[in-house]
């Protein structure tokens, strides 16, 4: 019997609530209705476009397209400033040195300089003197090769790679002791 009891319920609760699908079409039809509403025309502000009009009347007359022109066209003439005061000497071989080329370019890993022979020829067993900016080093030509080859000498327009026992620069120059 309790059963049949709480049928009851269910059906007394299913009786009291209202049909929802009714209702909802409702107020579907009513938002459609009260969101077509007429667009207001906005007018354009006045002031603005009599603001650019004065800027476009005030450009125009400040400078004019030929004046335009004619800076573009005339060059500026700049007038020079005042002579270096001090540039630092270039350094001279001491007498009993010959610069023979610079450095081009120094491998760390092998500890061998790439030099550019400009003049004189540079033997094996040579003492050479490496002057830079912060390099200062005096020491004997043991190995020289010349495109991946052991050569004795090197001769104007060579690069050659020479052993060297410290850290060179780019641009450092070699000097022939005598």
């Amino acid at each position: 019997m309790p059963l049949k009891k709480k049928s009851k319920k269910k059906k007394a609760a299913k009786a009291k609530r209202k049909p929802t699908s009714k209702a909802k079409p409702k107020k579907k039809a009513l938002k459609k209705k009260a969101v077509r509403k007429k667009a207001i025309k906005k007018k354009p502000a006045k002031k603005k476009t009599a603001k650019k009009t004065a800027r476009k009347k005030a450009s125009k007359k400040a400078t004019p397209r030929s004046k335009k022109r004619a800076l573009l066209t005339k060059p500026t003439m700049v007038e020079p400033g005042p002579p270096p005061g001090t540039v630092p000497p270039v350094e001279e071989p001491a007498a009993n040195e010959e610069a023979l080329g610079t450095v081009t370019h120094y491998y760390s890993h092998l500890g061998v300089a790439i030099v550019q022979i400009n003049k004189g020829t540079l033997r094996t067993g040579n003492q050479i003197h490496i002057k830079g900016h912060t390099t200062d080093i005096v020491q004997q030509v043991e190995s020289m090769e010349y495109e991946h080859q052991h050569v004795d000498q090197a001769t104007p327009g060579q690069s050659v790679g020479i052993k060297v026992v410290d850290h060179v620069r780019e641009h450092d120059i070699l000097y022939l002791m005598k």
